[in-house]
């Protein structure tokens, strides 16, 4: 999968700040921001095409291109020139760090917070990060300009993961202990409680998941052998993803829809993607903003298979 670089731990935001490589920008930080650049849609690739013999233009798809994100900050610790020094190199030192800067799958992580919004990462590149002036450093100020390139994806996503396991065994979970035949059944029952009139059995399912965002997001899978033939299905999308691969206990196959990571790997290194059914597709296996429903099948004699399922809810805005 797409890397970023490792951090033990981040540290919380505030709304109004942003971080990256460990350092904290924005309000009530030592790293001021004045304004932002690039927060609306980014730029789109027009594909259209020039009428060959005749005026106009023929539109065609319009993608993304990357969002970058420029920053007009400045490190401001007055009379304190060494701590500004030391905040210049972590910024310098997130830039240079050739796990995210010189490998192709490498990324580095912008996070940010605006109020009323729980804080949202997107991955791309550190692409500047340049003291404009230092004739004031003496005094503790030294005026940045920080450029971001989001890249593969130019989203805002959550910064904590959200994940689910299933097992084979995905019967309802009853939550209470009554369970009438017409419920079972899907139809209304005289009994139901008056206290949740919206309850239907289906609810007790295990598989529920909640993309809360705004846009569809790429979820990461993960198949846990033993287990022979695997087939996970999204319920609202109708998607499908058919493999026809055996696993012993202890080996797994992991497969990534994230654009830009998109393969099936069996325990790590082995592609399988050409055992994918001819309508197993990665790019389109998504989840839609709201509630989906994930589902698997396969056999396995000793029921102990599961799903692991992982995925970030995806936001157009910060």
């Amino acid at each position: 999968m797409t890397r970023a670089p490792h951090t033990s731990s981040r540290p919380e935001l505030a709304p109004w700040q942003y971080e990256i490589g460990g350092v904290v920008l924005g309000r009530g930080s030592y790293v001021p921001v004045g304004d932002i650049e690039g927060l609306g849609a980014p730029a789109t690739r027009p594909q259209d095409a020039d009428n060959p013999n005749s005026e106009g233009t023929t539109p065609g798809r319009d993608f993304y291109g990357p969002r970058t994100l420029r920053f007009e900050a400045g490190i401001k610790t007055p009379g304190d020139p060494e701590k500004a020094a030391a905040i210049l190199a972590r910024l310098e030192l997130a830039l240079d760090d050739p796990e995210a800067r010189t490998s192709p799958d490498g990324r580095h992580i912008l996070r940010g917070r605006w109020p009323g919004h729980t804080t949202r990462r997107m991955y791309g590149r550190l692409r500047r990060m340049e003291a404009t002036s230092t004739a004031t450093a003496v005094h503790g100020w030294i005026p940045l300009d920080i450029e971001f390139a989001g890249l593969d994806d130019p989203r805002w996503y959550d910064d904590e993961l959200s994940a689910l396991t299933l097992g084979l065994d995905q019967a309802p979970r009853a939550q209470r202990p009554d369970r009438t035949v017409d419920e079972t059944l899907g139809r209304g029952a005289e009994c139901r409680r008056p206290a949740d009139p919206e309850y239907r059995p289906a609810d007790d399912r295990p598989g529920w998941i909640t993309n809360r965002g705004d846009v569809s997001t790429y979820p990461s899978l993960r198949v846990h052998g033993p287990v022979a033939g695997p087939r996970i299905w999204n319920a609202r999308t109708g998607r499908v993803l058919d493999l026809d691969v055996t696993l012993r206990e202890g080996e797994w196959v992991e497969l990534e829809t994230r654009p830009g990571t998109r393969w099936a790997l069996r325990n790590g290194t082995i592609n399988v993607a050409n055992d994918l059914s001819p309508a197993s597709r990665l790019d389109l296996f998504t989840l839609p903003p709201g509630r989906s429903e994930i589902a698997w099948s396969a056999n396995d004699p000793s029921a102990t298979a599961r799903l692991e399922v992982a995925w970030r809810s995806a936001y157009t805005t910060l």
